[in-house]
């Protein structure tokens, strides 16, 4: 399956034959880049007006925080996973598709465009994995740790885009060496290579140790329950985690 985002080369899609997903993931604005998603995934709040018609919702689902913030706490809850969307994008997809691939694209969380060039495909947005947020002090980090679990569940993880920085470490491959089986085979095997799985259960329980989690996915109500440090250094094992 195909998760994409809103950088400005996602607009990629529209020149790719998406026929060799079973399932598009648009997160946010990404679905006006063309008629093929199959789910729209958005936070409570997004704009009303900047989702799709009626019309163009037939044959197609979205999906909001009553269908994400539970797959989301199967899988250690927002605090560890981090509060964006592009990694509840994931975490969703993982949990309620069950894939046994998931490529990225569009959402490598890089904001430096030069100055007259956008940040987003539809123009200059917010830059809000960016902010400051606990949960996010390293994109990085998140990033390993979504590709472990996955990992975990035997699926694969693969970075489409063809930008020369990411914040996401998942092994890169471009869209025409795309072999299905094949490639699925060796991103597992690669990432098996990749992954310290010692140290993936250390981080792992340390979570659980901690005990950050809240139920209802509005983890920013209660951030002063929310050691800093204690996450960073989390974050510092996930980032452990990887051979780079």
């Amino acid at each position: 399956m195909l998760i994409i985002g809103s950088a400005p080369d996602a607009v990629c899609v529209k020149n790719w034959d998406l026929s060799i997903f079973s399932s598009c993931v648009a997160i946010n604005n990404a679905w006006q880049l063309f008629d093929g998603w199959n789910y729209l995934i958005y936070p409570e709040d997004f704009p009303s007006n900047r989702l799709p018609a009626e019309k163009d919702q037939i044959g197609k689902k979205l999906i909001a925080a009553n269908e994400f913030v539970p797959q989301q706490n199967y899988f250690g809850g927002f605090v560890y996973a981090g509060g964006t969307m592009a990694f509840t994008a994931a975490y969703w997809a993982l949990g309620a598709l069950k894939p046994d691939l998931i490529a990225f694209v569009g959402c490598d969380m890089v904001y430096s465009a030069e100055k007259g060039k956008s940040t987003h495909f539809y123009g200059n947005g917010t830059a809000d994995p960016l902010r400051p947020d606990v949960t996010l002090q390293s994109l990085e980090a998140k990033s390993v740790r979504f590709m472990a679990i996955a990992h975990e569940q035997n699926c694969g993880v693969a970075n489409l885009s063809q930008l020369p920085e990411s914040r996401l470490l998942f092994p890169r491959m471009s869209l025409k060496e795309f072999d299905h089986e094949r490639q699925l085979l060796q991103l597992l095997k690669e990432q098996k290579t990749l992954i310290k799985h010692d140290v993936v259960t250390k981080a792992l329980q340390t979570e659980q140790n901690l005990g950050y989690m809240v139920p209802s996915g509005k983890y920013w109500e209660v951030l002063a329950s929310f050691d800093k440090d204690k996450l960073s250094a989390i974050d510092a094992m996930w980032l452990e985690a990887v051979q780079v």
